[in-house]
């Protein structure tokens, strides 16, 4: 156990300012790694806290979207330039507060970089069409406009990437914007901000507000002043904003969760297809939407792709995410990491066999964080918990199947449909999967978990409302069509 001093106390960024919350409350943030160690203190905000940031940003959004789109791009290049220079210092922290390597966590941070020189070239694009009208003495065009001011939910295991994947396409498209991070990574994203006002963001066009779901995010949903909520997080919390939102006629996005499969066939690479479950299934703790959950192999390669994993598995290292020999951090809360051990508990009571792993880890450097070993479980049902509920976590579940739409069928027997990827030599078996996966992102010799910034993202059935994220897909929900007819 160590004794520490002088934590820091960070604040909201509200009109420009660093404010602290109403409540005179604050949240500690813990080091998953080190349950004794706090990373900083965070504001526990109330409504009232809320209703300021809604308000700067409803009267910052009149000047900001008569900005050209060239004008508000500058702003993001310079965030760019100051979140790359301190990219070391916002990867260690994100290290520290919840839990993944400094390797992911710092190429999660230059990620963030290059959304914002995305979006930022974003505001030089054409925004509507020219339509002919029917009357040959008039003009008819399309052009978009802003939603106004858009509130921002995002997750802790992303806590750069998510957060400016979000704020960039919203504010290049002429919207403000009110962020509540979560919780268990407030820290990193209020460093993210920081790097948005030493860009010289105007006053109120970016507002943070941190504090609890039930409290800030609650009422960042049901603000009337709110047009437009993005969310990426449980479906439970998500279905529950989509309901607020539609009852007041606020534009919503929601990402939700993933239970996602990769299917190795009889002619993969499976050295290739190893690796690839490996790191989209593990990697990150298994914390990411997109995760590998669910390993579908043809019977003919089941034995032997079986032990080539269970080889590679067992010489991960898990440890501190700052230690530069870690290949997997902890869970990046006391409760993800009960969450995880909760459903291992289930796949064993259900009949699933555990072939390695299982165990949290008490010992040497883990005897003080939230760790859990790689866990891989066969003899996997489709109806098992393990099989159909998302654990967000590194727990790998092996079904054998004895043909290819064997294996389609089975993966697409979920409510989810977010990732999925199939490891194959043959062309035809390509095509079945990408014409029969009910997935929004599937990907042919690659992990289920990679996702590029230009390409448009989310999920299918209950993974999403159906909208998509990132590149030029961005503009559909953040801005209106506005429909134009002029006659001299």
């Amino acid at each position: 156990m160590t004794v520490q001093t002088q934590v820091k106390t960070f604040l909201n960024y509200v009109n420009g300012e660093w404010v602290e919350a109403s409540t005179n409350e604050t949240i500690p943030c813990i080091n998953p790694a080190n349950k004794y160690e706090t990373v900083g203190y965070v504001q526990k905000s109330g409504k009232e806290d809320v209703e300021q940031a809604v308000s700067a940003a409803k009267r910052a959004q009149v000047a900001w979207k008569k900005l050209s789109g060239a004008a508000r791009g500058e702003y993001l290049y310079k965030a760019a330039s100051i979140l790359e220079s301190r990219a070391d210092e916002i990867a260690e922290t994100m290290t520290n507060e919840m839990g993944k390597t400094f390797a992911e966590a710092k190429g999660e941070t230059l990620r963030g970089v290059a959304i914002l020189r995305y979006y930022a070239g974003e505001g030089m694009r054409r925004t509507g069409d020219v339509i002919p009208s029917t009357d040959n003495e008039a003009l008819m065009f399309t052009t978009r406009v802003p939603l106004g001011v858009v509130g921002v939910i995002s997750p802790w295991n992303f806590p750069v990437a998510i957060p400016i994947w979000k704020m960039a396409p919203g504010l290049i498209y002429g919207n403000t914007i009110v962020i509540k991070p979560a919780q268990e990574a407030a820290v990193t994203a209020v460093k993210v901000i920081e790097c948005l006002a030493e860009a010289g963001i105007p006053a109120g066009v970016v507002n943070m507000v941190t504090g609890t779901g039930s409290v800030v995010g609650q009422a960042i949903v049901e603000h009337p002043d709110v047009n437009g909520i993005t969310f990426t997080g449980s479906n439970a919390t998500g279905k529950a904003i989509g309901q607020a939102a539609l009852s007041r006629g606020a534009k919503y996005q929601l990402e939700m969760g993933g239970k996602n499969p990769v299917i190795i066939a009889a002619d993969a690479d499976l050295d290739l297809a190893v690796d690839g479950t490996i790191s989209g299934g593990l990697r990150s703790t298994g914390q990411k939407c997109t995760a590998t959950s669910r390993v579908i192999i043809h019977e003919d390669v089941y034995d032997v792709f079986k032990e080539k994993l269970l080889a590679k598995v067992r010489e991960l290292k898990v440890g501190p995410g700052l230690d530069g020999e870690t290949w997997m951090g902890p869970c990046a809360s006391e409760k993800q990491l009960e969450t995880v051990l909760s459903y291992i508990e289930k796949g064993q009571a259900e009949g699933a066999a555990l072939l390695y792993g299982g165990r949290q880890l008490t010992e040497d450097v883990a005897k003080d964080g939230f760790y859990v070993e790689p866990t891989i479980f066969e003899n996997v049902e489709t109806g098992m918990a393990i099989s159909q509920e998302e654990i967000f976590g590194p727990v790998l579940a092996l079904i054998k199947v004895s043909t290819l739409e064997e294996a389609i069928e089975l993966a697409n027997d979920v409510e989810y449909g977010l990732s999925a990827s199939i490891y194959t030599t043959n062309i035809s078996h390509m095509l079945s999967f990408i014409n029969d996966m009910d997935a929004g992102l599937v990907r042919i010799n690659a992990e289920t978990a990679g996702v590029e910034l230009q390409a448009p993202f989310g999920g299918m059935k209950q993974s999403s409302s159906h909208s998509r994220e990132q590149g030029q897909a961005a503009i559909e929900f953040y801005t209106s069509i506005k429909t134009v007819f002029v006659k001299g």
